[in-house]
């Protein structure tokens, strides 16, 4: 199954799940837990986020996110 994107950002549906979470303060275990997803996926899901946002720190994933999207971490934080 192919990955859903989110419509203009470039980032999966899950990607921008794990973003909000990470935003919340969220641990990777955290995460995992919330998303029914083990924590070495999250782990993959922040490398890849790392990557594409290119920030060396899981930390800054949700302002980098904010800076490149323009669309507040927080506001995908709906379940």
């Amino acid at each position: 199954m192919a990955a859903e994107a989110v419509p203009t950002t470039g980032f999966t549906r899950r990607q921008t799940q794990v973003v909000a979470l990470i935003a919340a303060g969220y641990s990777a275990d955290e995460i995992a837990a919330s998303l029914g997803i083990s924590a070495r996926t999250v782990r993959a899901h922040c490398d890849a986020l790392r990557a594409k946002l290119r920030v060396p720190r899981r930390s800054q994933i949700p302002a980098a996110f904010l800076w490149r999207t323009g669309i507040d971490p927080f506001t995908l934080l709906t379940w």
